[in-house]
């Protein structure tokens, strides 16, 4: 049987295009330099995969910063104000993704959303009325040649021209549907360029599909691929699915005349059921997505083979693939040195999601050819599904069976909660405070470091972080902030750090992932019944109340965003996982108060990450249990005690009434790079929760002018009530520098005292 690979990890073994992209950020190395580091990238995943007997390679999978902008860039989506700098091509390419301030101009960066249900983030792509959509840059086609080089022919990979125009943000008074004809003319270019290079396949990826469809975006995608279709001459057309299935429009889909139709068979809940009901075109290959690129648990063979079987009683035309691109996925378990076999013999990465994949190649007919080896390969993978015994806490099982209804509900009501925290906490009007994180500075990172290769001793450590937690705490009263943070200094990530504190986790030493551009996550594995082993963050909180008279918050975690943000367990619901945290993080709060912290804060920053793709599916497959998850971390505090929580990058209009139902007292919220248009929802919903959203942007290095951010608060005074606003950035401060950090937060506090003063 044939396999096909949709995406592979772009990063790196190791993170090179990391390194090497923010060395080039800083003028260290040239832009040739960072191109040959991606040339060696590009090669080693390529080969890995020749080297698995993968039939069907992409190419074009690569990307400095993100295949949407990507995209973007091939057909010219440029918006004025970047291509104006007079920048060379990567380094406006670069000014869109994290925005630009030098010599040539100061522009924000593109907003930056959630990549459907992950943790991965696009760069929206922008487009104006007077935008010329042209095909100007070979990429595509250099990216293909490029992998012919290195022996290998591949399918080019692109994002497809509905999900293009689906993604994008419209600034004018033309649609998608007026940009359409123009975009599909150029991706016709596209597929020339790509035949009179020999290329065989081309690959759309389109995961706009699996949405909820209107009548309207069914006849624009028939429209856009009846005109490509109709026009390539020799090339094979791939149209790619994934993150779920079709169901609105499989039909259409089905009978365009496409030579390859990728279907996600792991997330797509009906799609089984479409392909059995409604039958399959006998000319084209079906592309099955069956081995997860989402998460990192060894393929279960016998159940992949029976579905597998499933598939084929409809069609034998069958190509076995992953469910979806391997970037969501570590690398390699080659990097894990310190993680016993006990363990990785259960797991597998992208290089070894590729031998599954060959295996899997291998076993789909043993029974029939009474292949021994193959046997014997099956019979192994088959022991891993025993059951982990070690996985099992029946303390924990026992607890989450006994929550009460009346254990999601705080009480009393939050208008009178509020009433009583503005009278402990007399706070000024417009409160300033930041997300929580300060820059994690080479010498942060190094003291960690020194810990866990036992070159300094706990105490050392300990004292270390002391030092940088009161050096903080005195920046933040110099620059006068209202409500103070520690900083985090202990902290290496917002998920792993409670994940180490916390029983029934696994961690690894370099399973990084891409999450957006440079920024790289480490998720823990969640191997086991998760509880609490022993108060976390209390120390670190008391400590930093003891360096100031202003108010202090904790900072924790969600529990889920803890699960969203780890690789969950497959044996057990992710609705029981995340109700094991939240009882494990409620413990933490509870503690905090104890010991006199006021004001914590319970970041839920991937809330909306795995709401499913369809409307229909938000409350039954999870707003139901995610939303009471939340209220019962904070239920049995005190009414004066003010939780706050946080959100970012992901598109909040649509479920504003869930989030006023969390019932935290305070929320902020990414809004810079979205211009603030979530602030209309909340007024259009009477949201009741006191609300900060962020002023300025910190996934860029510029930084905001006092008027910037004056104006962006008289903005957001049109549609939220003085009394209930606060005045930060739209995230935390961990991957800045700390000179802009602190000309940054200078500029915000100004802001907030014109407008007190007005």
């Amino acid at each position: 049987m044939k396999t096909s690979v949709i995406g592979y990890p772009r990063i790196g073994k190791n993170r090179e295009l990391k390194f090497a992209s923010e060395k080039f950020f800083k003028g260290e190395i040239s832009e040739a330099e960072l191109l040959q580091v991606a040339a060696e990238i590009k090669k080693e995943g390529l080969l890995k995969q020749k080297q698995a007997e993968i039939s069907f390679i992409p190419s074009n999978d690569f990307s400095f910063y993100d295949n949407v902008l990507d995209a973007a860039f091939l057909f010219n989506i440029i918006p004025a104000r970047y291509s104006a700098l007079g920048l060379s091509e990567l380094e406006t390419y670069f000014a869109m993704a994290r925005g630009y301030q030098g010599d040539k101009g100061n522009v924000k960066a593109l907003a930056m959303k959630k990549w459907f249900n992950t943790n991965y983030h696009y760069i929206v792509p922008e487009i104006d009325d007077d935008t010329e959509i042209k095909l100007n840059r070979n990429k595509v086609v250099d990216e293909y040649k490029e992998a012919k080089e290195n022996g290998v022919d591949t399918k080019a990979v692109l994002v497809g021209p509905f999900t293009l125009l689906k993604l994008a943000k419209y600034t004018g008074t033309k649609s998608a549907k007026d940009f359409a004809g123009v975009l599909t003319e150029n991706y016709s270019i596209l597929i020339e360029k790509l035949e009179k290079k020999g290329a065989e396949w081309i690959q759309f990826d389109e995961p706009s599909l699996v949405k909820d469809l209107t009548q309207d975006d069914i006849n624009l995608f028939k429209e856009i691929y009846s005109s490509i279709l109709k026009k390539r001459v020799s090339i094979k057309v791939l149209l790619q699915t994934y993150f779920g299935d079709i169901r609105d429009i499989y039909s259409e889909v089905t009978a365009l005349g496409f030579d390859g139709i990728g279907l996600d068979f792991l997330e797509g809940r009906k799609t089984l059921e479409l392909v059995k009901s409604n039958g399959f075109p006998e000319d084209t290959v079906l592309f099955a997505g069956l081995v997860n690129g989402k998460n990192i648990w060894k393929n279960n063979y016998a159940k992949t083979i029976d579905l597998l079987k499933d598939i084929k009683s409809v069609t034998k035309n069958v190509v076995l693939g992953t469910s979806c691109s391997l970037l969501h996925v570590p690398y390699t378990l080659a990097s894990e040195s310190k993680l016993s076999d006990d363990y990785l013999k259960h797991f597998a990465f992208a290089e070894e999601k590729l031998e599954e994949l060959k295996e899997l190649s291998k076993l789909s007919d043993f029974a029939e050819s009474g292949n021994v080896a193959a046997q014997v390969t099956f019979t192994n993978n088959q022991k891993l599904f025993h059951g982990r015994v070690d996985s099992v806490d029946e303390a924990v099982k026992e607890r989450v069976a006994g929550i009460k209804e009346s254990d999601y509900t705080r009480l009393p009501e939050f208008h009178e909660r509020e009433k009583i925290q503005k009278e402990k906490l007399n706070l000024p009007l417009f409160p300033t405070t930041t997300i929580g994180s300060f820059p994690q500075t080479q010498d942060v990172r190094q003291n960690r470091q020194k810990l866990r290769k036992g070159l300094i001793s706990k105490e050392e450590y300990t004292e270390f972080n002391k030092n940088k937690i009161a050096q903080c705490i005195k920046l933040q009263e110099e620059i006068g902030l209202d409500v103070i943070v520690h900083g985090e200094y202990e902290r290496n990530d917002m998920v792993e750090y409670f994940g180490e504190n916390l029983a029934g986790y696994v961690f690894t030493e370099k399973a990084w992932v891409q999450s957006y551009g440079t920024r790289c996550v480490k998720p823990p594995i969640i191997w086991g019944d998760v509880s609490r082993k022993q108060p976390i963050t209390v120390d670190w909180s008391k400590f930093a109340k003891s360096c100031t008279d202003k108010p202090v918050k904790g900072m924790l975690t969600g529990p889920v965003t803890i699960l969203n943000w780890s690789f969950p367990r497959e044996d057990i619901t992710i609705k029981e996982s995340t109700l094991q945290i939240a009882l494990a993080i409620r413990d933490e709060v509870l503690d905090l108060e104890a010991n006199g912290i006021d004001i914590i804060q319970i970041d839920e920053a991937a809330l909306r990450e795995k709401l499913p793709l369809r409307k229909s599916d938000w409350y039954s497959q999870y707003l139901d249990w995610a939303i009471p998850a939340f209220r019962l971390v904070h239920s049995g505090v005190k009414p004066e005690t003010q939780i706050h929580t946080h959100m970012c990058y992901s598109e909040f209009t649509d479920i504003i009434p869930a989030i006023d139902a969390m019932d935290a007292d305070v929320i902020t919220f990414e809004a810079s790079r979205s211009d603030l248009q979530i602030l209309d929802s909340l007024k259009e919903n009477n949201f009741k929760t006191e609300v900060g959203p962020g002023v300025y942007d910190i996934h860029s290095p510029r930084v905001p002018s006092v008027d910037e951010i004056v104006n962006a608060l008289e903005s957001m005074r049109e549609r939220i009530e003085d009394s209930k606003l606060w005045v930060n950035p739209d995230c935390g401060l961990k991957t800045r520098g700390e000179t802009e950090t602190k000309a940054s937060l200078i500029n915000l506090v100004d802001a907030a005292k014109i407008i007190r003063e007005r």
